[in-house]
């Protein structure tokens, strides 16, 4: 009998090694990383688009120097704020659909924790991005060094530690053989539909530069194959069962539609079943907004047209998306209705009491299709849901169209800012995160291709929107990038307009100034409470009053040509 057993020395020494740092090592897989990306116009490239980096004594000697190295298939990206630009990476990840991503590399202390705001958003959002942050010395030799945090119960504890509850899979590299077998694991989770995350490798600053022997094999180039899970059949036939009961359906399309690259198989479901669809704001974009059966937003900040239906509904089958309280109105949209639940994470497909089938949207539908065989909807909702979206279309139309109104409301706002290319249905990008702009946008901006629409509603996060454009750019050079925002956001986090300038990346800015965080002062009142420490007029003031902000002046201070309208024929 053959022995098969192979010791690591003998691989090894059968296939040669290369003494590289455990900075130089880490840079040099990840350059060698390739994706299939099954996106047409973007095909098989490589894994990761870049690196964005801010460095400081924790990263610039190891990491550094690594990514010097390897500038030419692996550039790096010089940023203003660490959240911002994992922000940014966090975009360029969604915008391919988490089919390539981008890493970030931050110092140790203040630099690392300015990376757990966009972590969490990431986790939230299952999107990939993995974080490069330094840390302290393994050694503990110099201890306590610059920027470290000292706890007195615990000498392992780092603030790198802070990152662990907001990654998918968190390692701290003690010695440079550890990413042997931290690199795949982290990639496995970067790139698995499921899993997918942030990733946190924490680097101490001494370990980056130890040496060790590795062996050349790791360094071949791989290319990534995304997996799309089957559907069981026992739960396939269980879901098909409910479908062909159910009269009046409702599909609820979910960011998973076009992470799994499900479109088509979509539009073939809906059309094959005359089931109305509905959009959650990770799902905008699924099917074209011009669609016979095409219903709208869901939920919260939905459609009259959508929201109609899914009270009405016997049957929703939910295709790719987390049923947040938005999306359901906490529970109370369509609680009539059976579930049916079509989701590649497990987590998602059990909730809220579902007949679960744990699967890939492209490869569920197309099964569930020929699984329900020639079911349909009756005539009756299929006239009703088609006869709704028309009225819909008709409402976007009469309130996008407004053009003499004399404080532009942001429904008048959107129409002006599509109107500019008659082409902006297919051609531009919209970029927002957080306030009221969301629900309008997710009710009103039209878009006939995915990817038209982005929005980060999972963690909704304020200061997303500029940083999130750019990488969006960074992703789709070819479409015109809109970043629509209001003070309050720009406010918080404006830098990246400067790093867009310096990469040469146009982006198309535009700020609703309402003086303050007009979104919860409306909201604020309407729970009753008095208008309070929002709007800047209802703040506590200095001597001088509440601040006159220029936004066109200090864009352009940054380099961006900028100038301020007051009214829709000015936009």
């Amino acid at each position: 009998m053959n022995d098969l057993r192979v010791t690591a020395s003998a691989i090894t020494a059968a296939t040669g090694t290369v003494r590289l740092t455990a900075a130089q090592a880490l840079v040099r897989y990840l350059a060698a990383l390739r994706a299939d990306t099954g996106l047409a116009d973007v095909g098989t490239a490589r894994l990761f688009g870049g690196v964005f980096a801010i460095f400081g004594h924790g990263n610039v000697a190891g990491v550094g120097e690594a990514l010097y190295r390897h500038r030419a298939e692996l550039p790096t990206y010089r940023a203003h704020n660490e959240q911002a630009m994992a922000h940014a990476a966090i975009a360029y990840a969604k915008a391919h659909m988490r089919r390539r991503m981008m890493a970030c590399t931050t110092s140790i202390g203040p630099g690392a924790t300015n990376l757990v705001t966009a972590a969490a958003l990431a986790h939230v959002n299952r999107l990939p991005v993995l974080f490069l942050p330094g840390d302290v010395f393994a050694s503990r030799a110099p201890d306590p060094v610059l920027q470290q945090v000292e706890d007195f119960h615990d000498g392992g504890v780092s603030a790198n530690d802070c990152l662990r509850p907001v990654s998918r899979y968190f390692d701290r590299i003690m010695h440079p053989e550890q990413l042997l077998t931290a690199l795949p694991r982290a990639i496995r989770v970067l790139t698995d539909p499921a899993l997918c995350g942030p990733v946190t490798l924490a680097l101490p600053q001494d370990v980056q530069t130890m040496a060790y022997e590795y062996p050349e094999a790791f360094f071949t180039p791989q290319t990534i194959e995304f997996r799309a899970a089957p559907p069981d059949a026992t739960q396939l036939a269980r879901a098909a069962a409910v479908l062909r009961d159910a009269k009046r359906p409702l599909l609820i399309a979910g960011g998973g539609v076009l992470y799994g690259l499900a479109t088509e198989a979509l539009r073939a479901f809906v059309e094959t079943h005359a089931v109305p669809v509905a959009e959650t704001q990770a799902g905008k974009g699924a099917l074209p907004w011009d669609h016979p059966l095409q219903q709208g937003a869901i939920g919260v900040t939905g459609s009259p047209a959508a929201n109609a239906l899914a009270c009405e509904a016997d049957v929703v089958l939910a295709v790719g998306t987390r049923l947040s309280d938005f999306t359901t109105g906490s529970h109370s949209l369509f609680a009539q209705a059976k579930l049916v639940n079509l989701n590649v994470n497990a987590f998602d497909a059990l909730k809220w009491r579902s007949v679960e089938l744990i699967a890939d949207a492209k490869a569920g539908l197309a099964q569930l299709s020929l699984a329900a065989g020639a079911w349909k909807s009756t005539t009756d909702w299929e006239t009703k849901a088609k006869k709704g979206a028309v009225a819909w279309r008709a409402d976007i139309e009469r309130i996008t169209g407004k053009r003499d109104v004399a404080l532009p409301y942001e429904g008048e706002v959107i129409g002006a800012v599509q109107r500019t290319a008659p082409d902006s249905a297919t051609r531009d990008i919209v970029v927002c995160a957080a306030g009221t702009l969301p629900a309008d946008l997710h009710k009103l901006w039209r878009t006939a291709t995915p990817g038209g629409y982005h929005m980060e509603y999972g963690y909704s996060c304020m200061g997303y929107e500029i940083a999130g454009g750019l990488g969006v750019k960074m992703a789709r050079p070819d479409r015109e990038v809109i970043v629509i925002v209001g003070d309050g956001s720009y406010l918080m986090l404006n830098s990246e307009i400067a790093t867009s300038l310096l990469l040469d990346q146009k982006l198309v800015i535009v700020v609703l100034d309402n003086h303050g965080y007009g979104c919860i002062n409306r909201l604020q009142q309407a729970c009753g409470g008095a208008p309070f420490n929002n709007l800047f007029a209802d703040s506590v003031q200095g001597r001088s009053g509440a601040p006159k902000i220029d936004f066109a002046a200090h864009a352009a201070a940054m380099g961006a040509l900028a100038e301020n309208v007051k009214t829709i024929r000015e936009l």
